[in-house]
């Protein structure tokens, strides 16, 4: 609680200190109000370092597009959402890798190649395949 220079002064004797928003008087009480002023907050499911998550963030409606939609991808829902559809796409590019690499002639046939090898390689055949239709 912020003191006035005349309530500092006076703060030496118990008797002069003042607890309550209404005894402030004037201007004092009408900014800090009463506790019965203050809205209640709902209380969030988790609470975050030093507070609820509804003290933390302002009401939705107050939120900017991008706000909602960096939170809407906050959620443990949203995340393990996509995870999945991440999962489902590495699977399907790693299959459209081992469809490339099978037409791919190597010697030896089985040998592991990386990614940017296959590519290099089907861009090198492709070329050669072009270069045999030509002659």
């Amino acid at each position: 609680m912020m003191l006035s220079p005349d309530q500092a002064a006076d703060s030496d004797h118990p008797s002069s200190a003042h607890s309550d928003p209404e005894s402030l008087g004037g201007a004092d009480a009408k900014v800090l109000g009463s506790v019965s002023d203050l809205e209640p907050v709902e209380e969030a499911e988790g609470d975050v370092k030093g507070g609820s998550r509804a003290a933390l963030y302002p009401h939705p409606q107050q939120l900017s597009r991008e706000e909602k939609r960096r939170r809407r991808r906050a959620t443990a829902k949203y995340r393990s959402a996509h995870a999945t559809r991440e999962r489902i796409r590495v699977e399907a590019f790693n299959l459209a890798f081992a469809e490339l690499r099978k037409l791919l002639p190597t010697l030896p046939p089985d040998k592991k190649l990386s990614k940017i090898e296959i590519l290099r390689l089907a861009i090198c055949y492709i070329s050669y395949l072009n270069h045999v239709l030509d002659v």
